[in-house]
């Protein structure tokens, strides 16, 4: 893994990744709106960018050339299917033998086997029914886009992340195959854990055609259901979580 790419690059997550990402040495393009790029002035002689939509086909095909990996932020913003445009554009436009890693919630299931909880299952119901009204989320377009990553012959990861915190790193998240798994349960995690994942995700194989739900490793529930999770000499914390 040399050089990659990262869709949706000014936001918060985006950033998190970025530095990651040049922490491990690798060439960075990025795509994120023009509105957006003085958000990355701190980084502008270490990256190339694409500015445009992350659904901008011709934007992305530019962004993604020649790079290895590809990070997208799977964003449900808008009424005009924006992340299954986005995640359809990494997927036909990528490198062949590009790892593509996208980001999104719990909500999103890869085989119908998470278990929900009332109070998550309200409130994804509640934000759709609302974001929907006032046209300014689409978690159902975010559904739709993940089942085009699902059904594609991609060497795909999908980071399904939790409730998200500032704060330093605490290390790798903790994950499992499943929603419901009693190590999720603290349902939450450094933002910056969630970035430092994604980035990992291009490597790991483990995760290759995975949905792995995440959470951080030093919450309550990683420490009382992890007992395989140690941390090693180069300060990530790992669980060999095997796929169900």
């Amino acid at each position: 893994m040399k050089r990659i790419c990262i869709i949706g690059i000014s936001g918060k997550l985006g950033r998190y990744m970025l530095e990651h990402a040049l922490a491990r040495g690798y060439e960075v393009t990025g795509v994120c709106r023009p509105e957006s790029v003085g958000k990355l002035d701190k980084w502008r002689d270490r990256i190339t960018l694409y500015p445009g939509r992350t659904d901008d086909r011709a934007v992305v095909a530019k962004a993604v050339k020649g790079c290895d990996g590809v990070l997208t932020v799977l964003a449900p913003w808008g009424m005009s299917n924006y992340a299954s445009g986005t995640a359809q554009a990494v997927l036909d436009l990528a490198e062949p033998h590009a790892r593509v890693v996208f980001s999104c919630g719990w909500h999103i299931t890869r085989d119908g086997k998470d278990r929900y909880s009332w109070k998550l299952r309200t409130i994804v119901h509640l934000v759709n029914v609302i974001g929907r009204a006032v046209r300014v989320v689409d978690l159902k377009d975010q559904v739709e886009a993940c089942r085009r990553i699902f059904d594609s012959d991609r060497d795909y990861t999908v980071v399904r992340g939790c409730d998200l915190e500032e704060g330093e790193s605490e290390g790798l998240p903790v994950w499992s195959a499943h929603v419901g798994d009693p190590v999720l349960a603290s349902n939450l995690v450094r933002r910056t854990d969630f970035a430092l994942f994604m980035v990992h995700a291009l490597t790991d194989p483990a995760l290759s055609r995975q949905a792995p739900a995440i959470v951080g490793c030093n919450t309550e529930s990683a420490r009382t259901h992890a007992p395989d999770h140690v941390r090693h000499a180069d300060g990530l914390s790992r669980l060999g979580a095997a796929p169900a």
